[in-house]
């Protein structure tokens, strides 16, 4: 049995509380960041706060492993005493969202092997998919993430937009949106790039940005300009 303090009551760690309380293998004690004074010993503590206040929160901890939950800080962000380590489950949390975490993967890492198993034990007492990820390679998952999540939902966004201005239910994309999401599982993303930019049907595309406002006509030029171009790092 793995115990656990966890620290912070966002999106983040009311999934994992509930996942630890699920889970057979662990016991899980929820504390806030304001909730410092009196600290339960435990196997592992998650600080799972927002990531400038990970530091000051970690300073205030003596437990033997301490770990944090964010995809873009260091390990040695942790300044508590003793041992540290990161477990980050890479996905999108909402609180009323219910999540499968045997479909989130879960990025670990540790200063040492005895805490990399423990932690690889812990994922995996709520989940399926551990990968051993150092801190230089989690920030530029986190970045990626950025792209193919929050800046793909904002398009979304722009897309509910345009529909509501034309009357149109949004609910007529989300079948093209699944596909989309779908395909990326067989095909590269390079390989899966359909629509006018790729074409270069230079009518359409004048023709979109008749329709847009100015915003919106500066992301759909950048876009375009960026599959035509075949961007990469």
């Amino acid at each position: 049995m793995i115990s656990v303090l966890l620290i912070g009551n966002g999106n983040v760690a009311t999934h994992l509380k509930n996942a630890f309380l699920n889970a057979d293998a662990t016991t899980v004690t929820q504390i806030s960041s304001r909730e410092l004074k009196n600290i339960p010993k435990t196997d592992v503590t998650v600080i799972a706060v927002s990531d400038d206040a990970i530091a000051e929160v970690s300073s205030k901890i003596n437990n033997s492993l301490v770990v944090h939950t964010s995809g873009n800080v260091a390990m040695n962000s942790l300044i508590n005493s003793d041992r540290k380590g990161v477990f980050y489950p890479l996905q999108t949390f909402s609180k009323n969202k219910k999540v499968n975490f045997n479909n989130i993967p879960f990025c670990l890492e540790a200063e040492n092997e005895t805490d990399l198993k423990l932690l690889e034990q812990l994922a995996k007492s709520i989940g399926k998919k551990v990968y051993q990820i150092s801190s230089k390679q989690r920030k530029s998952l986190h970045l990626a993430a950025v792209f193919v999540n929050n800046f793909t939902n904002h398009l979304y966004k722009i897309g509910n937009d345009i529909c509501k201005l034309n009357n149109v239910p949004f609910e007529v994309l989300q079948p093209l949106i699944q596909e989309t999401a779908n395909k990326v599982s067989e095909l590269s993303p390079e390989k899966a790039q359909t629509g006018p930019a790729v074409r270069n049907d230079r009518e359409t595309i004048e023709n979109h940005l008749e329709m847009l406002n100015k915003n919106q006509q500066e992301i759909y030029k950048i876009l375009t300009k960026s599959i035509q171009n075949g961007e990469k790092l």
